[in-house]
């Protein structure tokens, strides 16, 4: 665990977490950090606070006091999300002290006494102050659904850092360097990817409402953004707020310049169109993943699709049905509300087809609204004139992706 100055008064306990499945889902290949904040006045609050994944307490009490905090001079226990790894701490807490405050949105308020049992709680709305002494003036905002209904950001007044717990965060451990001003561009493309892996895979089912959340923290004119994962904004928090900005207009069909391919295949006949498909786009100049179901977890899957500004969904008839590995992603695509992409697929069948009605139920179903170039499908290995209509459903897909292109 390292401990920062953020500003004066404020500082930052931070950790890398790594071989965990994030909410017990999503794949975290390149680990996550965990942020807490500690605010110091005449009295002290801390914010988000950070234990370690074992639970280990004492790991948090050690740090505070090397850096002058004495955990039982706390005053008030500020909790922004209620998920376990911004509040799991707060049990083992009231073991050494007894007359603190957990302040919170009402929404968290209920959770806190389900979920830890307790009630010394002080709930805030919009607005609310709390004036922790020595100028230090701390306001609370509450934005729902990001990503659970509960959340809030905390603000503090003199120094103008907005604590955003998930909001503006970022998978991805750090190491030497933990500000935005100190990130060299390797660190600079690294935390941009993790942070689309982590909008993508964490937030994008709420786009919504962080789309009121960015607005709500660009009235604030924050000079530091110090989010719950990730690097912390000091030099120009305007960055990450573009950053999400342009996440969230991925959400809804833009993407970068690049075309994914979403392909499975049962015995190579999908397979050697795909092949032809990845020479059209090595020709053509053009950008692409290639992402094989099911070998690829979905948390890459769904970070890849999310980014990219046209899919091409390969993937043969299977059981009179659509190939079940691409099925399956393209539902949890879905359900993310990952919405508006161009598309368009083809794939092989056998003795009956089956695999453009399922794929177009999934689409409805989820109310996908992506725009599909007409599909293509052959019986068997693809033919001579089979290979000629897959050029032209990419060659018109490459087209009308330049409308969605936002870098």
């Amino acid at each position: 665990m390292k401990k920062l100055k953020v500003a004066d008064g404020i500082h930052m306990l931070t950790m890398n977490v790594e071989d965990i499945l994030f909410e017990g889902i999503w794949e975290i290949a390149n680990g996550v950090t965990l942020n807490s904040y500690i605010v110091q006045g005449e009295k002290t609050a801390i914010i988000d606070g950070v234990i370690g994944w074992d639970g280990i307490p004492e790991t948090l009490y050690r740090n505070l006091e090397e850096i002058g905090v004495d955990p039982k001079n706390i005053d008030y226990l500020i909790v922004n999300h209620m998920e376990p790894d911004h509040s799991g701490w707060i049990s083992n807490f009231r073991k050494i002290k007894d007359d603190f405050t957990i302040i919170c949105t009402d929404r968290a308020a209920k959770m806190v006494a389900s979920f830890y049992g307790e009630d010394k709680i002080r709930v805030v709305k919009e607005g609310d102050t709390l004036d922790l002494g020595k100028g230090k003036v701390l306001s609370f905002h509450p934005v729902p659904n990001v990503h659970w209904p509960d959340t809030m950001y905390t603000y503090e007044r003199g120094t103008k850092t907005l604590f955003s717990c998930d909001m503006f965060g970022t998978f991805g451990r750090m190491g030497d360097h933990c500000f935005d001003d100190e990130l060299v561009p390797e660190e600079i493309d690294f935390f941009e990817f993790e942070g689309i892996r982590y909008y993508s895979n964490v937030m994008t089912t709420f786009t919504p409402s962080l789309i009121k959340a960015i607005e709500k923290a660009k009235a604030m004119g924050a000079n530091i953004i110090a989010p719950g994962h990730g690097p912390v904004y000091r030099k120009n928090p305007q960055k990450i707020i573009d950053d999400y900005t342009r996440f969230s207009q991925y959400a809804k069909g833009a993407g970068k310049n690049e075309v994914t391919i979403l392909w499975g295949s049962m015995y190579g006949m999908t397979a050697k169109a795909v092949d032809f498909v990845e020479g059209i786009l090595q020709r053509e100049g053009v950008k692409y993943n290639k992402l094989e179901m099911p070998k690829v977890s979905h948390s890459e899957m769904v970070a890849t699709v999310f980014k990219s500004a046209a899919i091409i969904i390969a993937a043969p008839t299977y059981e009179y049905n659509l190939f079940p590995p691409v099925a399956a992603a393209l539902n949890e695509l879905g359900r993310k509300k990952i919405t508006g992409k161009v598309a368009f697929r083809f794939g092989s069948y056998g003795w009956s087809g089956g695999a453009e009605k399922e794929l177009k139920e999934i689409i409805e179903r989820n109310r996908m609204n992506w725009n599909f170039i007409e599909s293509v499908e052959f019986e068997g290995a693809p033919k001579g004139e089979d290979l000629v209509k897959v050029e032209a459903g990419v060659l018109k897909l490459i087209e009308k992706m330049k409308d969605k292109v936002v870098e």
